[in-house]
């Protein structure tokens, strides 16, 4: 093991000073990370929304169903290498450090390009699956398609992103993303406005800021190169394979966690288009408002992770415990705010998106429903936070499930079937998924068995 006193290069030691605000600092540039990934989507269906119509944003939110169960993937692994090596960082082991950066990317490079060929070959299947009107068919293929390209890039950016966060960099990913919005909207608007390109030029505006957030982490990797013993040679780009391990332990379940989330989302949308067009649309719309509104909590959550897993490898357990509930309270605050905007001004937001006043009226009822899930995430992930900086893969197991298939899907059968709530019921159901998933994780920070846990260090 290599002294713990030794000064790291990149990033912030979060083991010192004060918990809320080191927390707010590291978490504040994740925070805005966010947004401004959540605009790439944003962008994206406003300007649809405005120049093609309700058929263009059903092709976007259908044709985007793979890329949003691609990217947690991606950020699965990436999140494991960020909590494996903030762990590695706060038990002061550097050399093992650069060498799981060398395995992060290999790793995620082979399982990009795997993933990109399915979602090339199967786009048709999975539009037919999720019950895709034959009006919006033709462009929802094109966005599939042409969004399958990205996926390399997706990949790279998440695995660079997740290295610097688990040593404390959370600033550096705020300007790899901006570059890519600014070239984002930029396209947005000169392909769909301009050329008429429809969900097409969506979909190329995305794939080239993809490229370009990618371009920009994997530049600052190279300019860090000697930090990171990385140069690009292929030799550098190797597996080792006892890391592989930890990475795939700890990735797995948060993947897992991802997908099941996803799958259940993609039974909701899919259930959600046999309403019709205006439930359609006002449920695509409305899935990327919450999205939107939640990347506050779920950002201070990425922060407290990296922190408590810090604190966990210096071997401070009661700084870790009191970052969780510093975190909880940050969080309830943020999804209060997120949920006065969903009350006093649901018209305004969901009026940037479309022109239609059937979706806005619609969508003022789905805003108002997810002020739910808006606090449920805020408890739960805080506590969440803790089983994950610790590395608890087992638990993730059985969070994925509850949240995404037992609870959200198990849940809107009965808002369904027994209270009749029809297209709402799907609603509720989403919103109220993540409650059980909150008790447990609460329970288990209660046990306090989380402090005496085998560190991924060791």
């Amino acid at each position: 093991m290599e002294a713990a006193g030794k000064r790291r290069q990149v990033g912030t030691n979060l083991t010192e000073g004060p918990i809320l605000t080191t927390l707010l600092i590291f978490a504040i540039p994740i925070v805005l990370t966010n947004i401004v990934q959540q605009l790439y989507s944003m962008v994206d269906l406003s300007v649809i929304g405005q120049f093609v119509g309700n058929v263009g944003s059903i092709a976007v939110n259908t044709g985007g169903e793979m890329a949003d169960l691609v990217s947690p993937v991606a950020m699965g692994f990436a999140g494991a290498g960020q909590i494996y090596i903030a762990q590695l960082a706060g038990s002061g082991m550097e050399d093992k450090m650069k060498k799981t950066v060398g395995t992060l990317l290999t790793f995620t490079i082979v399982c990009s390009l795997v993933l990109m060929g399915l979602g090339i070959l199967f786009c048709q299947p999975i539009l037919q699956l999720l019950n895709c009107p034959q009006v919006a068919l033709s462009q929802a293929s094109q966005y599939m398609i042409i969004t399958a390209l990205g996926y390399p890039f997706i990949f790279g950016y998440n695995a660079v992103c997740g290295v610097l966060r688990g040593m404390g960099e959370s600033k550096k990913p705020l300007l790899f993303i901006l570059v890519a919005a600014a070239a984002n909207i930029f396209l947005d608007i000169l392909l769909v406005a301009v050329f008429h390109m429809g969900a097409a030029g969506t979909a190329i505006a995305t794939v080239v800021s993809q490229l370009c957030s990618f371009l920009a982490a994997f530049l600052y990797l190279w300019i860090q190169r000697e930090h990171f013993d990385f140069e690009l040679k292929l030799r550098y780009f190797q597996i080792d394979m006892p890391i592989l391990k930890v990475l795939v332990r700890l990735g797995i379940p948060q993947v897992f966690r991802s997908l099941m989330v996803r799958t259940g989302m993609l039974w909701v949308n899919a259930s959600a288009n046999s309403y019709g067009v205006v439930v359609s649309t006002t449920n695509g719309v409305g899935n990327k408002l919450q999205k939107f509104l939640e990347v506050f909590i779920s950002g201070v959550d990425t922060a407290a992770a990296s922190m408590i897993g810090q604190n966990l490898g210096a071997h401070k357990p009661e700084r870790a415990g009191k970052t969780t509930w510093v975190t909880a309270g940050c969080c309830v605050v943020l999804a209060g705010l997120s949920s006065l905007l969903c009350v006093l001004i649901p018209h305004v937001i969901f009026g940037i998106f479309t022109q239609d006043a059937a979706v806005i009226e619609m969508g003022t009822t789905f805003l108002r429903i997810f002020t739910i899930h808006f606090f449920a995430s805020a408890i739960t992930g805080s506590f969440q936070a803790m089983v994950t900086g610790c590395g608890f893969v087992e638990m993730g197991f059985l969070l994925g499930l509850l949240d995404g298939v037992i609870c959200k899907i198990g849940l809107s059968l009965i808002f369904i079937n027994v209270f009749h709530m029809g297209y709402e019921g799907l609603w509720y159901g989403v919103a109220c998924s993540r409650i059980v998933n909150g008790v447990i994780c609460i329970a288990y920070y209660l046990s306090g068995k989380w402090k005496t846990r085998k560190l991924l260090t060791e």
